[in-house]
């Protein structure tokens, strides 16, 4: 009954020269076969290309991908943990801030891929690690500014009210980790949000609904994470992104496999998958910032070591703050 899941992506899309390079895995490819689910809070299209690539190394394994954002995806596998059986066995979302909710409980199964080896230790956990680096920054409409804006001061100024869009942290995991970071930061606090919400804000349900908002020149511009903004340009949107002056939050989406999983096979290879040299190459062509080192980000994003200051916080007291943090800004926001 565990794969039993009601919504199932089959993909049938594939990056043919990167079967070529992936390495050979630890686990013996002739000998896996089953069924697996994978929750995660990547668009369709990308999850679908990591899991066809995946399935040319595995071709009896069949992945099921339910996918939403990070907030609904943990209220479902919350709902799943009280009625006694979690479903997922692999779960890809936004921050480790989400990873260290699911430890706390331990949801999470103790697993340290031999990949992690070419990762920088920082991002990588005993129970789950960083996928790629997400920069959150500034969206801007070309057509409506023509000088890249350069500070977080921008959504401040009054000049700026109803010219923007931000997305919520009540469905979005990168919006609430930007919360608790630049909420815990001395130079913005809560009055960086209060002053925003004076200037009434456009608040889309997630990061792809302020991409549309100010591709459409429906706003001028907006905080967004960086890999959405590149793809649309690349496209033709008249849209750029800006790294502020003053630094960035920063998050991982890390990978990390469900304790209650019954293909822990399976489920460490497709980890090793997605974080050995194929599967970041993979990222890379996919137009994220790799987090593996020696891979290069894609043109238009920088990976963290090139970006001048990263903003960041304590990972625990996030943790313990999120529920507050959310519920802050909802009351917030609704005044």
């Amino acid at each position: 009954m565990k794969h039993l899941i009601k919504r199932t992506l089959l993909v049938g899309l594939g990056l043919s020269a990167l079967a070529m390079t992936a390495p050979s895995p630890s686990h013996a490819e002739d000998a896996l076969s089953g069924t697996i689910e994978f929750y995660t809070s990547q668009p369709d299209e990308d999850a679908a290309k990591l899991v066809e690539e995946f399935n040319k190394l595995y071709p009896d394994v069949t992945i099921n991908i339910y996918r939403s954002g990070t907030e609904e995806v943990v209220s479902k596998i919350n709902a799943e943990e009280e009625a006694g059986q979690v479903l997922a066995d692999v779960v890809l979302l936004a921050d480790a801030v989400t990873f260290e909710g699911f430890k706390s409980r331990d949801l999470l199964l103790e697993y340290r891929s031999p990949e992690t080896e070419a990762i920088d230790s920082q991002y990588v956990d005993d129970y789950y690690t960083g996928t790629k680096t997400l920069a959150t920054g500034i969206i801007y409409n070309t057509d409506a500014i023509t000088e890249a804006p350069d500070s977080w001061n921008l959504f401040t100024d009054e000049a700026s009210k109803d010219a923007f869009a931000m997305p919520s942290p009540l469905y979005s995991g990168a919006a609430a980790y930007n919360l608790g970071v630049l909420t815990r930061n001395e130079a913005f606090g809560w009055d960086f949000y209060q002053q925003i919400q004076t200037n009434q804000p456009m608040v889309t349900k997630g990061n792809g609904g302020v991409l549309e908002s100010v591709a459409s020149g429906e706003r001028s511009f907006g905080m967004i994470v960086d890999y959405l903004v590149q793809r649309a340009a690349k496209d033709g949107a008249p849209v750029a992104f800006a790294y502020p002056k003053e630094g960035v939050p920063v998050i991982t989406e890390p990978i990390g496999i469900m304790a209650a999983t019954e293909e822990e096979e399976i489920a460490k290879a497709f980890v090793d998958f997605l974080l050995s040299e194929a599967g970041q190459t993979l990222q890379a062509e996919l137009g994220y910032a790799p987090i593996r080192q020696g891979i290069e980000a894609p043109e238009g994003l920088r990976s963290v070591d090139e970006i001048d200051a990263v903003l960041s916080a304590d990972m625990k007291e996030l943790f313990e703050n999120r529920e507050a943090d959310k519920e802050a800004f909802d009351k917030l926001f609704a005044e």
